[in-house]
């Protein structure tokens, strides 16, 4: 396989369609090697546009190439942002929010996993990420405020206390609903207790462990 050309047909075939036009993204995901967070046994799958089993535990995946551009995109990133994932999976995401931002930290719930993302960090030379073996459904209150906070997957509702942790201008991205319909939400900090929601895209993608379902008794 010619990795560099089926990144440019992942690029040009997958992202732009997607309206990811924002040159420092695809920059990114030109130069950053997606195919060093896949693990070997589906490397060949790299970029195709799916997302990627990651772990023994269903649900565990890496978000479709497109889905994760796009979030890149609509979260603004600046070098001075202090950034906070959830879910870091393989480490791709905080990889390019860590080119884009001053410092990432990532939890991922997953023993086995943070353990490989923070090697897949390693061998990149990426030395701006902290990976957190740990359930991080309500952030990171001793690290607060972050400027960015990205759930790299799918809630049925964004944690109150998340939002609160984000600063005045701050901007929080989720994928948020139930299947069929998902929407990529962003929510940004306008001031105290004051926050703008807006909704630019459906995706479906898997849940994120470790956060509240809503009920589903009915009489």
């Amino acid at each position: 396989m010619d990795l560099n050309q089926a990144r440019f047909n992942m690029i040009e075939q997958q992202i732009r369609p997607w309206e990811v036009l924002d040159p420092q993204v695809l920059e990114l995901l030109s130069v950053v090697r997606r195919e060093d967070f896949v693990p070997l046994s589906h490397k060949a799958l790299a970029f195709v546009d799916m997302e990627i089993p990651l772990g023994k535990v269903p649900g565990q995946v890496m978000l479709a190439p497109r889905v994760q551009a796009r979030l890149l995109q609509d979260l603004a990133v600046k070098k001075t942002d202090k950034v906070l994932e959830i879910g870091t999976g393989s480490g791709f995401m905080a990889a390019l929010l860590a080119h884009q931002g001053a410092r990432v930290i990532s939890y991922e719930i997953d023993s086995a996993l943070a353990t490989q993302a923070q090697r897949n960090l390693q061998a990149a030379g990426i030395a701006n990420v902290e990976v957190r073996q740990a359930d991080g459904s309500q952030g990171a209150p001793s690290d607060a405020p972050f400027d960015v906070i990205l759930l790299s997957g799918s809630v049925a509702e964004v944690p109150r206390q998340l939002l609160e942790q984000l600063t005045t201008g701050g901007r929080l991205a989720a994928i948020v609903g139930q299947e069929p319909m998902m929407r990529a939400t962003l929510i940004t900090r306008s001031g105290p207790g004051s926050w703008s929601t807006a909704e630019p895209w459906d995706c479906n993608t898997a849940r994120l462990q470790g956060f509240a379902e809503p009920s589903r008794f009915h009489f």
